[in-house]
């Protein structure tokens, strides 16, 4: 199997100018965002400026698509939950109108359409209890009409990610 480097996939747009303070924020909100009352606020005091700067750059980047989501990883598993990773095979006519079937559901974590040098080509996460994976699965499959690889989570070995802020 080939694989496309990250270089050669489409970018949508240019790379926004971040300044230092920008970086650094990046930075601090990937790994500890502070649970207080204030944590704009408790950013600022780490960051060494006042709160309504770091509402305002936060929004900013938001704006920009850089922040996505600030919100916690939790461990489904010590929740009763489990994983499964699912492939599908979608001719390229039909990729907007599945992947609105896959996404219209908030167990579904991750959609990402794969180079399609194997019949199985858009590939997505469920975390949910394994009655509700079930009953997910199936409703898929009854929208659809597609087969399903399935491979559910035997193992973790790693959650989480931490990005290099690029100057």
């Amino acid at each position: 199997m080939k694989f496309e480097p990250i270089e050669d996939l489409p970018v949508e747009e240019e790379r926004p100018d971040l300044d230092d303070l920008d970086r650094r924020l990046l930075a601090i909100v990937q790994e500890e965002f502070p649970l207080t009352g204030r944590p704009f606020l408790a950013l600022g005091e780490i960051l060494g400026v006042g709160e309504e700067e770091v509402i305002s750059r936060a929004k900013r980047l938001q704006d920009l698509g850089i922040i996505r989501r600030i919100g916690p990883i939790l461990d489904m598993r010590r929740l009763g939950c489990s994983g499964v990773l699912v492939a599908l095979p979608v001719s390229d006519g039909r990729m907007e109108e599945v992947s609105e079937v896959v996404n219209g559901y908030q167990e579904i974590s991750h959609n990402y359409l794969r180079p399609n040098e194997t019949e199985y080509n858009m590939w997505f996460t469920i975390s949910a209890s394994k009655d509700r994976i079930e009953e997910i699965l199936s409703e898929i499959r009854e929208k659809t009409g597609l087969d399903q690889l399935i491979l559910p989570t035997k193992r973790i070995f790693k959650i989480g990610v931490r990005f290099e802020i690029p100057e």
